[in-house]
């Protein structure tokens, strides 16, 4: 519709009276937000222009901006075109773009990209053209957009596609625009030609037409050709099915100089809105005709025969009065304005809610990405390197909270001394005929310092569970005491107490508990030692054989204890390296720190397996200073394995000597009334004493050796008148060696945990800045270019956070524009 310059098509005036100036406040808010680009993230209100192929739309869109849309045969509009017209009191000028929302393979992109086409339009006649380079790029998304910005104005043989999602954005503002926004869209098909299209363009045509109508916040401007039957038009159907009450649909006649001679009639229920009727009622239009266009008929002269048809042309021109303001574009344009100046009244109020949470959700996104790369690579990670050698160090040296690395330890150093400690001799002061038949209680003395340990071995069910932590390298037995006493009987020539024969026995016992040695076993070993010895005495080698067999069983609690250790102590690195460098670059210098920690602290634990075998062998020859606390033992042993073993073998005459010791008390009983004097007067209990007429049992023995002058015996001295106990140096032997662990178990112990200690755990910190600038090669002459490397971030991750950048401003220019209405 038109000619060249400026009578070449002028939009409808915003100029009119029934605008308020709120609303055309509102309308220019609507447009300000569009311009941000916000629309990709808020459903902000818009007109969408719909209708059937050849409905008229294309005419009424040129009515309403003032502006020459492409025309060809069949189908014109191939992608939506957003208008968004704005009065304003500078010239007139057009800027196109283009706005992507699916790549070329027709994929949805994270966020919409919007692309500038083009210097801005001064000249409206340059409009139609430019639309139609426009289509030309957006149909052929993968060819550059210079080809047909710049290239020869005319169609592509083969277009990429044949209709597109993506959209043309036209950005129309001067002194006679309307203050309105509206998207055209492309007219719903029924068929398509065989030369250009598919199968599948009539539901992409229709599934993009839904995916704007369907939004509550779309008002639909439904077109309908007078030309055709109602009920024929398709798009009715789909704007009721999204609009089932009609309150967002507002339809527009057009075409009515095409209806039949006779038939108008049918078509003015439509402006009474007494069919299918709207809430912001049907409208009709006329636009110049095919051969209007080609005589470059004006817009004022198009208004102009407008007028004069409706005004002179039956029935339109006999609608009463109350009827013809919904004849003619100019009011529909004004009815356009209003409605759509209420709605975003109505949505104002929504949309900076929704505004405010998309920010919010903006910055979480944007947050929750690797921390942006500096532009001092080098500085940075030194930094980082510091402050994480800092924190391992922290860690190592021990932070007050119960998931630090030394709380995470501390429970495997308690089942290590556990696991050391039921590795104690299970010795036993009776013969093997009587395992099973008498029993050895617990030691009193050990109960304080041994908490709930016995020689029993009652921690052997928990040190289970930490010895199957070792490793499967480490399972391997130290040889047993039976392996160890047979060569040392080999070499005397003697017989080993622990012979095949003896084997079930052996095999009889709770292996849970370890191997019981009996005292006849201890005794024929040593005798079976004896090589030079004056009588009565026996060589070291017998309580050293007993020595190096626990001693053989440390190895594996020992190497348990590092292996748990070291695993703990990587984890907790691990963690840390994930805290300083999870959100730095790609993840590489994460990856390679932890390539370093991990060589690191191998080679602590190596470190630390060397200590723990140079104390392994400074424990094979026995030997302590602490000669006191040696001796204390061994005379507590000594007692306690004599005394179980006298309790045994004298326990009627040790409870003979109990009792006399400790006589039971009685009750005062009346005398008898048939008491004599032959009567044997029992102990009576009176006033707080025992009164007792004539010796028996005990009584007599002492009476009588204090008639034999033995007059300072006592009750419990009288088991010494008694044979000696042949297997009184297998006591002493058992008496040395179990004094001898508890002085060296209690020691290795704790050397151990030091040794773990000093090598693993605080070892992790020492040379670690060392050797994590000796790795990365930070310090090197190409350590601003690996730094560099380093910082980098993935182009995914670098569009992604240029994308929510984008999208966050877009919001928070948005939330600016709505700050500045007052409603």
């Amino acid at each position: 519709m038109g000619s060249t310059g400026d009578d070449h098509g002028t939009g409808i005036s915003p100029s009119n009276p029934a605008l308020s100036q709120g609303s055309r406040q509102m309308l220019d808010l609507v447009n300000r937000l569009r311009s941000t680009g916000v629309q990709t993230d808020i459903d902000i209100p818009q007109i969408a222009v719909i209708g059937s192929q050849s409905a008229g739309k294309s005419s009424l869109v040129e009515s309403i901006s003032g502006i020459t849309l492409p025309r060809a045969a069949g189908t014109c509009t191939r992608c939506p075109t957003e208008c968004s017209l704005s009065h304003s009191n500078s010239p007139w000028q057009c800027v196109v773009s283009l706005r992507f929302i699916t790549n070329e393979r027709g994929q949805t992109l994270g966020e919409a990209r919007n692309e500038l086409f083009g210097p801005t339009i001064t000249d409206k006649a340059e409009v139609e053209g430019r639309i139609r380079r426009a289509q030309r790029a957006i149909l052929n998304p993968t060819m550059p957009r210079s080809d047909f910005l710049d290239g020869v104005d005319e169609d592509v043989a083969n277009p990429e596609l044949s209709f597109s999602t993506n959209c043309v954005i036209l950005e129309i503002s001067g002194p006679d625009m309307a203050d309105l926004s509206f998207c055209d869209l492309p007219g719903l098909i029924a068929s398509v030609s065989s030369s250009r299209g598919n199968a599948n363009d009539i539901s992409l045509v229709e599934s993009l037409v839904t995916s704007y109508i369907k939004k509550p916040s779309c008002i639909i401007l439904l077109t309908v050709a007078c030309e055709t039957d109602f009920e024929n038009q398709g798009t009715q159907t789909l704007a009721k099915r999204y609009d089932p009450e009609g309150k967002r649909t507002i339809g527009v006649l057009t075409k009515p100089d095409r209806i039949p001679t006779g038939e108008e009639v049918n078509w003015l229920p439509f402006i009474r809105n007494e069919r299918e009727p709207l809430e912001n009622n049907w409208y009709c239009v006329k636009q110049p005709s095919s051969s209007d266009l080609k005589q470059k008929l004006t817009w004022k002269d198009a208004r102009r025969r407008e007028d004069e048809f409706f005004s002179m042309t039956a029935p339109w021109s006999e609608l009463d009065a109350v009827y013809q303001k919904y004849l003619r574009t100019a009011n529909l344009v004004e009815r356009l304005s209003s409605v759509l100046s209420e709605l975003i009244i109505k949505r104002l109020p929504q949309i900076q809610e929704e505004l405010e949470k998309a920010i919010a959700e903006a910055r979480l996104a944007l947050n929750s990405l690797r921390k942006e790369p500096s532009n001092d690579p080098l500085n940075e990670i030194v930094t980082l390197l510091h402050t994480f050698t800092n924190d391992v160090a922290k860690h190592v040296e021990g932070v007050p909270h119960k998931s630090g690395l030394l709380q995470a330890i501390r429970p495997a150093q308690e089942r290590f001394r556990r696991g050391i400690r039921v590795t104690a001799p299970k010795f036993r002061p009776y013969e093997r005929a009587y395992v099973g038949h008498r029993h050895l209680p617990k030691p009193k003395f050990l109960t304080n310092e041994e908490e709930d340990d016995d020689d029993e071995g009652s921690d052997i069910e928990d040190t289970k569970g930490f010895l199957e932590e070792a490793p499967a390298e480490a399972e391997e037995a130290p040889p047993s005491f039976l392996r160890q006493a047979t060569a040392v009987n080999v070499a005397s020539g003697t017989r080993s107490a622990h012979s095949d024969d003896d084997d079930d026995d052996d095999d009889s016992t709770d292996r849970n508990q370890g191997a019981i040695i009996c005292i006849d076993e201890v005794l024929e070993l040593a005798q079976n030692a004896r090589t030079r010895e004056l009588p009565g005495n026996y060589p070291f080698v017998v309580q050293e054989l007993y020595i190096k067999e626990f001693i053989n069983k440390w190895h594996l609690p020992s190497q348990a204890l590092v292996t748990k250790v070291h695993t703990l102590v990587m984890k907790h690195c691990k963690k840390i390296v994930t805290k300083h460098f999870n959100h730095f670059g790609q993840g590489a210098l994460e990856q390679r720190v932890k390539a370093v920690i991990q060589k690191h602290v191998n080679e602590c634990l190596q470190r630390a397996e060397e200590r723990i075998d140079w104390q392994l062998k400074l424990e094979e020859r026995p030997f302590t200073l602490n000669s006191h606390y040696f001796s204390d033992y061994k005379d507590k042993f000594f007692a306690y394995y004599k005394g179980s073993r006298r309790k045994d073998a004298e326990g009627g005459l040790m409870k003979l000597i109990d009792e006399f010791n400790n006589p039971r008390p009685v009750e005062i009983r009346p005398m008898p009334s048939n008491f004599t004097r032959g009567y044997v007067k029992e102990p009576r209990y009176v006033e707080d004493r025992f009164e007792e007429v004539g010796p028996t049992g005990v009584g007599k023995v002492l009476a009588g050796l204090a008639e034999m002058g033995l007059k300072q015996m006592k009750a419990e001295d009288i088991p010494k008148l008694l044979p000696p106990d042949k297997m009184e140096p297998a006591l002493h032997i058992m008496s040395d060696v179990r004094a001898y662990f508890q002085v060296a178990y209690k020691r290795f112990s704790d050397n151990i945990c030091l040794a773990i200690d000093f090598e693993l755990v605080r070892g992790v910190e020492r040379n670690l800045l060392t050797a994590l600038y000796a790795t990365l090669g930070i310090n090197g002459p190409d350590g601003a270019r690996i730094c560099k490397e380093l910082a980098q971030e993935s182009p995914h991750l670098a569009d992604r956070r240029a994308d929510l950048k984008g999208k966050l401003q877009r919001l928070l220019s948005a939330s600016s524009e709505l700050l500045l209405v007052s409603v």
